[in-house]
């Protein structure tokens, strides 16, 4: 049951990802600038532009070129990286591990942070504790990341001389560690390299705190809404009627119930911390994708923004159907048919 599930998730998956590609590659090619151009240089003469747009296939109709593109990718090939000369999934491959770091430490943090606050708010509610947690949850929703990006260098950094500067993942005073994932805190850890795991650890400190407060701030009033929605209900009253300690009935029998709306919550997170940390990555020197994803734009490089933005719609899915999943194992009610 559970497998035909999954299978009729990724038949309905396909035609989303075809329309994505499609969005994607036509916005691409209205973009300002000639590739051509980026590639030969502003004084190549006229001919050799010619000669690279004809190479390239952009003399080509529009629509020659995207079933071109989609026979790529159906052979798993997402095309070259005109301005790095490497092809794109070469270059994901290194730069792929620095942005999952980030996204997994920010995760983390914004999950041990908002989901306590989330239930200390709902079971004190309208205490003082309460008010706090839903007007941080504001700020922290509100505030642009660039700025809290910058704040953060400017205190931390600039102010306090606390935080490394923010130049890239473990600085150049030191060698990255043996490779093994890619993750440099699990590598340095795997490798028993403590110095190399102090040096990334205190690196990724701060990107991960920037990118992870709108998260956070969302996780809280999901958790918040979530418990005193689930707190309310007949099952409560009567666990509280027999005496169960109250810490029993919060998180034993509320707290189970309440994760189901914000697993939801969590996994859109997850997916918009993977694909959205373009603007951490581009203010703290994060060598990840997203500082990968921003060079291409600025070259008019079309391949690797379109394999960025079909990579995340896939993660996007993927994570989904792991949520949709996990429903199952926390609640038995739920059944795949």
């Amino acid at each position: 049951m559970v497998v035909n599930y999954i299978l009729r998730r990724i038949v309905f998956m396909i035609p989303g990802l075809i329309g994505i590609a499609l969005i994607t590659f036509i916005i691409s090619r209205v973009l300002p600038g000639d590739p051509a151009v980026m590639l030969a240089g502003e004084q190549a003469p006229p001919a050799v532009v010619e000669k690279i747009r004809q190479e390239m296939g952009l003399n080509n109709p529009l629509y020659v070129q995207f079933v071109d593109y989609i026979k790529q990718l159906l052979q798993g090939d997402f095309g070259l990286a005109w301005h790095t000369g490497n092809t794109v999934l070469s270059d994901f491959a290194t730069r792929f591990p620095a942005t999952l770091e980030l996204t997994i430490a920010s995760f983390i943090i914004a999950v041990l942070v908002a989901v306590p606050v989330g239930i200390i708010a709902a079971t004190k509610k309208e205490s003082v504790v309460d008010h706090i947690s839903r007007i941080f949850s504001l700020i922290g929703a509100c505030v642009p990341v660039f700025w809290l990006g910058l704040i953060l260098i400017s205190i931390f950094y600039s102010k306090l001389g606390w935080a490394p500067a923010p130049l890239g993942r473990i600085g150049e005073d030191i060698n990255p560690p043996t490779h093994v994932t890619g993750l440099y805190l699990l590598d340095s850890l795997l490798s028993g390299d403590f110095i190399a795991f102090q040096k990334a650890l205190s690196h990724l400190i701060l990107p991960a705190i920037c990118l992870s407060t709108g998260t956070m701030a969302i996780i809280a009033r999901m958790m918040r809404s979530s418990m005193l929605e689930v707190i309310g209900q007949d099952f409560i009253r009567t666990a509280r009627a027999k005496g169960i300690y109250e810490r029993t009935v919060i998180l034993k029998h509320a707290l189970v119930n309440a994760l189901i709306p914000t697993l939801t919550v969590l996994g859109l997170q997850f997916g918009y911390l993977l694909g959205g940390a373009v603007i951490t990555e581009t203010i703290f020197a994060w060598p990840g994708i997203g500082g990968y994803v921003t060079e291409s734009i600025l070259a008019t490089d079309y391949a690797p923004i379109q394999a960025f933005t079909l990579i995340s719609a896939i993660l996007y899915s993927v994570i989904n159907l792991a949520v949709d999943l996990l429903y199952g194992f926390i609640d038995p009610r739920i059944r795949y048919e």
